[in-house]
């Protein structure tokens, strides 16, 4: 069996670290926040370049808590795409706000900045671009139009940990950590969310999340939201606050796996390359976009037979997975968001889209399966 994602390899290449790192945090007595927390926020902001990192129970929490600290609430609008984890669309309501949605540019999954005036009403507070499968969104005209509208950007980074967005036509190393100084995922709206779920480039062991910002305010509001509304213990400043916490152990354990992290995402951009060269002739591949460095949470493909495609993979004992297999407004509980036909371009990618085998961990030979196996079905 090749499966889609191998974390015991993970776990096993660094186990003496993250072993150790347990067996600190169990040592110390404190499970909640503390130094392992606290370095790790420090250790993130010095990573992604910005001024303050706060971390979370999730990464829905992350989108949720980022919301309320912008101040969204009952009334609002938040543009949003149809072609995301329902997660996105869960703490827009949770905030009390509305989803609108606006379809995918279809090359790239992400949001079509094309489409955004169509969704603008006096009610639009935000927009909120999802890096679907560890691409970046087209975000210079993404802030362009928020900016243009006095709207805040919030963006969806859960699958993005490390890209970056670049000036176009900027050479990416394939197969070796990137030096690139452009901008990253999640920091160049006001705000980011992360997620630090255990399939991600970079996975705990259990649930957690981050916020990253260049505000101060920002990390403020959402530090008290994540804490019951307190800064001070029993001292209470915001009446609806939340329990949203990292805890120690994960914190030590992600510790331990940040310093691998630009040497992983090289390694899932090497392998992306060679599916490229053995499948771009039968399907069609990911399209890595000009202004992106694509760290391939998922390698995604699309092809007018997805089911078959996958069932086939199957047999051959090749792991696959959809993502996703319902745009937001086909789903039951959100069906008066917009009606079917309205989004035809993430309608389309959710009939055809399959993601194949992708982890930093998998050998040559099982590539090489993985493209056999397909082009014997294509």
């Amino acid at each position: 069996m090749i499966p889609i994602l191998d974390l015991k390899q993970e776990y096993l290449e660094l186990k003496s670290e993250i072993d150790a790192a347990v067996e600190r945090v169990l040592a110390s007595g404190g499970f909640v926040g503390g130094p392992e927390v606290a370095a790790l926020e420090s250790e993130l902001a010095a990573y992604l370049k910005v001024p303050y990192v706060v971390t979370c129970g999730s990464g829905t929490d992350a989108l949720f808590i980022a919301l309320r600290a912008m101040g969204m609430g009952p009334g609002d609008e938040v543009i949003t795409t149809p072609f995301t984890f329902i997660a996105t669309l869960e703490a827009i309501l949770h905030a009390g706000a509305r989803p609108v949605l606006v379809d995918i540019d279809p090359r790239h999954f992400n949001l079509n900045p094309a489409l955004l005036a169509s969704a603008l009403t006096p009610r639009t507070r935000a927009v909120l671009p999802v890096h679907l499968y560890g691409q970046v969104a087209p975000m210079q005209e993404i802030r362009a139009f928020a900016q243009q509208h006095g709207l805040k950007v919030l963006e969806d980074a859960a699958q993005a940990i490390g890209a970056r967005y670049c000036a176009t036509g900027c050479q990416h190393p394939v197969g070796r950590a990137c030096d690139c100084p452009h901008p990253m995922a999640g920091t160049l709206g006001d705000a980011g969310a992360f997620s630090f779920y255990p399939t991600k480039n970079l996975g705990a062991y259990g649930d957690g999340g981050f916020i990253a910002t260049h505000s101060e305010a920002m990390a403020e509001e959402s530090r008290l939201l994540a804490a019951h509304g307190s800064k001070v213990r029993y001292h209470h400043v915001r009446p609806a606050g939340y329990t949203s916490r990292l805890d120690a152990l994960q914190a030590a354990i992600l510790r331990v796996k940040l310093p691998h992290l630009e040497t992983w995402n090289a390694r899932r951009r090497q392998i992306a390359q060679i599916y490229h060269q053995g499948l771009r002739d039968k399907v069609q591949v990911p399209c890595e976009m000009p202004y992106a460095l694509h760290i391939y949470h998922q390698y995604t493909i699309r092809h007018p037979e997805r089911d078959r495609l996958a069932a086939h993979l199957k047999e051959q004992g090749i792991g696959s997975s959809v993502h996703y297999p319902l745009p937001a407004h086909l789903q039951p509980a959100y069906r008066d968001l917009a009606p079917e036909g309205t989004l035809p371009a993430a309608e389309a990618a959710a009939r055809e889209v399959l993601s194949l085998p992708m982890h930093p961990f998998l050998e040559e030979a099982q590539i090489e399966a993985v493209i056999r196996a397909v082009r014997t079905c294509t």
